[in-house]
């Protein structure tokens, strides 16, 4: 028994000097790397004491870096949310020089290779389940970004009114989610149901968004109509109607 305690301890010595000398800024990089894989295997219940035992530095070091859980997971939400996310993809959906079709299917492949990672979807299925906004914040980026100009860019493919002239309805925003959904839920599927999904998805994007255009040129055009129609009955009966 003293044996095996004298060769605990002399292991523990052995990692602290390690430690100690690690820079503050490698340090707490080493901090957010484990805390990302810890929150993504325990979800955001886990605790940070919990956190600390398991990379095996007390409690108190990793508030030297982070002033408190939210501040930490602040910047998991910095460093695997906002750091992938690619500036340009939205000027790429307003780029009318290319198809609808060619610029929602590059988004998507492109999407796709950002995102479909297990600390990345078990991270954001957990916030979405707890207190921590990051779900919320992270989709607010993608209804501005993506859903909402798409929206614009299929009414202009379509030779619909403008969102200038009739609004755009939440039941087209919604059309639009479900592609969205529809793409997302592969990684569900993979990291979060451990399910079977295909290796290879590129094709399994490039139908998904070929399939949701071709039934939108059919829908689209009756959603403008009855939203404008709803509209204007609204209009005729005072304030007090709802669309």
């Amino acid at each position: 028994m003293a044996k095996k305690v004298v060769k605990s301890v002399r292991k523990i010595a052995a990692k602290q000097p390690r430690r100690r000398n690690m820079r503050a800024a490698d340090r707490e990089q080493f901090i957010l790397d484990e805390a990302i894989r810890f929150f993504a295997e325990r979800g955001f219940e886990g605790q940070t004491r919990e956190l600390a035992k398991r990379m095996g530095i007390t409690h108190a070091t990793i508030y030297r870096h982070f002033p408190s859980k939210e501040a930490l997971v602040e910047r998991v939400y910095e460093h695997i949310y906002l750091s992938r996310w690619n500036p340009n993809w939205g000027p790429l959906i307003r780029d009318r020089t290319r198809s609808l079709e060619s610029r929602l299917t590059q988004f998507y492949l492109e999407y796709v290779e950002r995102v479909f990672d297990y600390n990345w979807v078990r991270i954001f299925v957990s916030s979405g389940l707890k207190s921590f906004d990051i779900t919320s914040r992270y989709l607010a980026i993608v209804n501005r970004e993506i859903i909402d100009p798409a929206c614009r860019e299929l009414r202009h493919d379509l030779g619909l009114p403008s969102a200038d002239d009739v609004p755009i309805s939440e039941r087209e925003l919604e059309m639009f989610w479900g592609l969205h959904g529809r793409i997302f839920y592969m990684a569900i599927r993979r990291f979060v149901y451990c399910t079977p999904t295909p290796s290879y998805l590129d094709d399994i994007v490039q139908d998904s968004v070929i399939g949701f255009l071709s039934g939108s040129k059919d829908l689209m055009p009756k959603l403008v109509v009855e939203f404008t129609a709803k509209s204007a009955s609204a209009v005729a009966l005072g304030p007090k109607a709802t669309i």
